[in-house]
């Protein structure tokens, strides 16, 4: 790494497919909004040769300024993939969205990807979000590198900024996170910053200058010496610590030299095993620059210390029945086992799935088994069908270059999949396959909507339906209580690009409207009621009488019904007649149109006439007899509560726990968990959290989560509830 000159390669860095999986590297680009990601991945492709100008991913740089704004800000919330070629090996790299709402797309690059690239800002630091994505890929042992980035800026300090990395990251093992370069600074200006212009190199102790456009290298000079030494001895020592070579440290301490390819290779495998993270630092090509600074150390790391699909520990595979599966995974020539991680629309093109192929070859023209996971409570229907694929083709910036087939570890674009919907297995027609999930995060924020016209209201449910196939992180609710259709996402920011999709790709305009929740009635005390529906208008009337008594019952207890009439009062053939009127009057509400649950409804006495009485003159009766009791008693309003479990950092917890207690929370517990964080377990009003996935992260500085679950209906404070009944009334 860093011991080879480079030129630009021209067109071709332009990568389509791999024909092994030995010469393909996924890399996913994680780090919070405006840490640089995507000008990096445009400053790669740059310097590999995929395009010809700096800003441009696209063929030639043949777009608009205005089409490039609105490009790179779709750019900013969705995964995308932009693959580039490199001394002979396909890179993939996916671009994935700073903004906490958007974690689905975080997650889907995490499946699709077999290391991981953190990028920090030299300005911004590091983030609680992004060291709970770096805490997500120690779990699963995924390869990761820092780059670090906005070195430009006036009070931006690598060495700092590196420091700060290896508390953030490094663990028990903050020497596992090194420097492979350090900032090479020319000449200060007027107002004393001196610019980045280079890199040296700590193991090849080369300089490598960038400050014409091109990399030049060079030797150390005078002061650079001691500076490049002192870092280079801590970086060696770092190596040999995860050498697989036991004696290395002993013969090093003992003055030993150690040879410079026994330290990159150490290097590259350590890496690759994700037990030691190297720090470069990068910077965007400026001007007319054909190579950004650090780029080329950066396309090194990748392909020689990054792994390749075939060292990938894939995820589990069974048959759609569950019946676990065993194979040779990223095997070109295995059974089919392909992902669509990302689904997304083109208002030309149409549905565009990203696929990953983590066994098999996927081929053109080939029928496939789509398997889907079932994910109906978020509105996806469960998939077992098969479906053609179409053009395959690589995606870079918005052009599509077709390709006949994709092998194991690589990845593509199949266009036009009307069944498939994100997170779905692709396999053989003969041999159908289910991977097991990647988890998915809940969607918490709810967003009532409701059509702005009559054309839209036609529009809508086909529209939504789209939606959510693109995005599994969505949940699409028809509620039966309060009748709204609710779509649940993860943020604001979701939202509002929830809205802004259905506009301008479905042509749907909605009206967003106050989110509802479903309360609910019960009675406070025993009350009695007398129904009588007597009436005489010529030919049959209707003529029914009955007196029921209501009394309350614990929680959870619904509606029961009780028949204690003697004597024949009500003739038995009425008696359901009046247990379906209550019923009917229970499900309407008693005083506020909301529902009435736990009571129990005891049919006393009644009288009947021969000729006149009915089953619809009865049902009438006991629903009259049914608010008659509730006109004499007190009426309590029900509202739902949710235990609501938050794990968030020890330093926010006093802030979290005040805010609940602000909420009408009840704090159950606390219990202490691994890094630093607490679980902190409440029953709060569900009409109190409507925005809690907002709030909680400005509390907490985005690093804590919730969880929510019904508990159960109980009765509202008389204030809330009276509060709640006046806004009714100014409604309407």
């Amino acid at each position: 790494m860093g011991d080879k000159a480079h030129t630009h390669p021209g067109a071709a860095g332009r990568a389509t497919a791999a024909d092994h999986p030995a010469s393909v590297r996924n890399v996913v680009l994680v780090g919070h909004s405006g840490s640089g990601k995507t000008t990096l991945v445009e400053a790669l492709a740059l310097t590999a040769g995929a395009v010809n100008r700096a800003g441009r991913v696209e063929d030639g740089g043949c777009v608009s300024d205005y089409d490039e704004i609105e490009h790179r800000q779709q750019r900013s919330v969705q995964l995308s993939l932009v693959p580039v070629e490199w001394d002979g090996i396909k890179i993939n790299l996916l671009d994935t969205p700073g903004y906490a709402d958007f974690v689905g797309d975080l997650r889907a690059g995490l499946r699709a990807a077999d290391a991981a690239l953190f990028v920090v800002s030299a300005s911004d630091g590091v983030d609680g979000s992004t060291r709970m994505v770096w805490d997500e890929c120690a779990a699963v042992g995924m390869p990761r590198a820092i780059v670090v980035t906005h070195l430009e800026a006036a009070r931006a300090d690598f060495e700092e900024m590196t420091r700060i990395c290896a508390e953030a990251f490094g663990g028990d093992d903050p020497d596992a996170v090194l420097p492979l370069y350090l900032p090479l600074r020319g000449p200060q200006g007027p107002d004393g910053h001196a610019p980045v212009t280079g890199l040296m190199g700590l193991l090849t102790q080369r300089l490598f200058d960038y400050s014409s456009g091109v990399r030049e290298e060079s030797e150390p000079v005078g002061d650079q010496l001691p500076v490049i030494e002192e870092a280079r001895s801590l970086l060696i020592e770092g190596i040999i610590a995860e050498s697989e070579d036991e004696t290395l440290m002993d013969r090093y301490l003992g003055g030993e030299p150690v040879d410079v390819g026994t330290l990159i290779q150490d290097l590259e495998r350590a890496v690759a095993r994700g037990a030691f993270f190297p720090v470069l630092a990068a910077a965007p090509a400026a001007g007319g620059a054909r190579q950004g600074l650090g780029t080329v150390e950066l396309l090194e790391l990748i392909t020689r210390g990054f792994p390749t699909p075939l060292e990938r520990e894939a995820p589990r595979v069974t048959t759609p029945d569950g019946t676990p599966r065993e194979l040779r995974m990223c095997d070109p020539g295995e059974s089919l086992v392909a992902e669509v991680v990302k689904t997304s629309s083109d208002p030309y093109v149409g549905r565009i799935s990203l696929i990953r192929v983590f066994s098999g070859t996927l081929r053109a023209d080939q029928t496939v088994h789509v398997s889907g996971h079932g994910l109906a409570d978020r509105g996806h229907e469960d998939h077992d069908v098969d479906e053609r694929i179409g053009a395959l083709s690589t995606p870079f910036g918005k052009q599509q270059r077709p390709v006949t087939h994709v092998i194991a570890g690589d990845l593509a674009c199949v266009a036009k999949l009307t069944r498939a919907e994100t997170g779905d297995t692709l396999s053989a027609k003969d041999d159908p396959l289910l991977m097991a999930p990647w988890e998915m995060p809940d969607p918490l924020l709810p967003l009532a909507i409701q059509a702005h016209s009559k054309p839209d209201e036609d529009k809508l449910s086909q529209g939504l339906a789209r939606l959510v196939a693109e995005d599994p992180t969505m949940r699409l609710e028809q509620n039966q209580d309060t009748h709204q259709v609710v779509l649940w996402c993860l943020g604001e920011a979701h939202a509002d690009v929830a809205l802004e999709r259905l506009r301008s790709r479905y042509g749907v305009q909605v009206d967003v409207v106050p989110h509802q929740v479903s309360l609910r009635e019960t009675f406070g005390s025993r009350a009695t009621g007398r129904g009588r529906h007597v009436k005489q208008s010529g030919g049959h009337g209707q003529y029914a009488i009955c007196e029921i008594e209501v009394e309350p019952l614990p929680g959870g207890s619904g509606i029961e019904f009780v028949d204690r009439v003697v004597g024949g009062a009500v003739p038995r053939q009425f008696i359901p007649s009046v247990e379906k009127g209550v019923r009917a009057q229970a499900a309407r509400g008693v005083a506020s149109g909301h529902p009435l649950i736990d009571v129990r409804i005891t049919l006393l006495d009644g009288k009947a006439h021969s000729v006149d009485s009915s089953d619809a003159a009865f049902q009438t009766a006991g629903a009259l007899a049914l608010r008659e009791a509730a006109a004499d008693a007190r009426i309590h309003l029900l509202e739902p509560v949710a235990e609501v479990g938050v794990l968030v950092g020890d330093d926010y917890v006093g802030a979290v726990m005040s805010d609940l207690s602000g909420r009408r929370g009840r704090v159950l517990g606390t219990e202490r968990t691994n890094g630093g964080q607490t679980l902190i377990r409440a029953e709060i009003p569900e009409i109190e959290i409507g925005r809690y996935a907002v709030d909680l992260r400005s509390l907490s500085h985005g690093t804590a989560r919730f969880d929510r679950r019904y508990a159960r209906h109980e009765p509202m404070p008389p204030q809330v509830a009276e509060r709640l009944r006046e806004e009714a009334r100014a409604a309407s």
